[in-house]
């Protein structure tokens, strides 16, 4: 039986746009398992009640059904060890948790402040009321006084993402010569980026710009040929 991954849909149902269920997908590549994608929007929680919360990635793996993209993670790791690994032993699977770490308070924070605007106008009528309603109280103002002026905010991100630069330009993976779950981490907030906004991120001569490149080829352009909003 083809496992199932509830997955962040925009308006349009093809663009899945949600940073932690692409990480998913990605490993989900990796150990090169089917999966079928079930779109799933803010205000549909009643569709994932059964995993006892209300956010997605929901991976339902025969008679368990998995919630947040770390555990899910986890659960492909330990299931499926005979697939290629998402981690690099033990103290890869904590080096991991690190750049989840860094990546959830610093990367995708930073990304979030430029796109969060473009977020609420790709979404159903029914998930801009939610998205306006939550995201303004974390913010504290209109979304769109988050997102103005986004092009300062780029020098500050660009350094931010300074020890990633170093990395993928003495390596081609942060995994080092091949992709492990710490790029897909990253990767996904950038791929979010990519198909919600067409406000560009990254200098072309940025070595990350030529990781996130190597990225999207990964599994037959699977990120490539995902729909964009932002086309």
């Amino acid at each position: 039986m083809a496992l199932k991954l509830y997955d962040l849909a925009a308006e349009r149902e093809e663009v899945r746009f949600s940073p932690h269920c692409w990480r998913v997908r990605m490993a989900l590549a990796h150990k090169a398992l089917e999966v079928e994608c079930v779109p799933w929007r803010f205000t549909e929680k009643g569709a994932i009640a059964f995993s006892g919360q209300d956010k997605v990635p929901v991976l339902v793996d025969g008679d368990s059904a998995i919630a947040d993209s770390w555990a899910i993670a986890n659960h492909l790791e330990d299931a499926y060890p005979d697939r290629p690994p998402l981690f690099a032993g033990p103290a890869g699977r904590g080096e991991a948790l690190f750049v989840k770490n860094w990546c959830e308070r610093v990367v995708q924070p930073a990304i979030a402040g430029m796109i969060v605007a473009d977020i609420h106008n790709i979404l159903t009528a029914d998930d801009q009321a939610y998205f306006r309603t939550s995201r303004e109280q974390r913010f504290g103002r209109a979304l769109e006084e988050v997102s103005a002026d986004r092009e300062s905010k780029l020098p500050e991100f660009h350094k931010a993402i300074e020890p990633l630069r170093v990395t993928v330009a003495a390596n081609p993976f942060i995994g080092g010569q091949a992709p492990l779950f710490s790029d897909y981490i990253v990767f996904s907030a950038f791929q979010w980026a990519r198909l919600c906004s067409a406000f560009e991120l990254l200098n072309a001569e940025d070595p990350v710009h030529a990781w996130r490149d190597r990225m999207l080829g990964l599994f037959d352009g699977l990120g490539a040929k995902a729909p964009s909003a932002a086309a």
